[in-house]
């Protein structure tokens, strides 16, 4: 069960990627959209990321 969640997982995440090359090349419509809310996507994670080691960073500092 767990190996068909994540296979749908990347089926997503390859399609988005997918979508973001052919929107940079004036793809249809939908294709914009899917792009952009996969860049969004990425874009939450990648802050989340950051925060979530600034946040560790800043506890093992006050430990000392």
């Amino acid at each position: 069960m767990v190996v068909l969640v994540l296979a749908g997982v990347l089926a997503l995440v390859v399609g988005g990627c997918v979508c973001v090359v052919w929107a940079e090349r004036g793809g249809p419509r939908w294709v914009r959209v899917v792009a952009t809310v996969t860049l969004t996507a990425g874009e939450l994670v990648r802050r989340s990321r950051k925060q979530r080691r600034q946040s560790l960073h800043s506890t093992a500092d006050s430990g000392e």
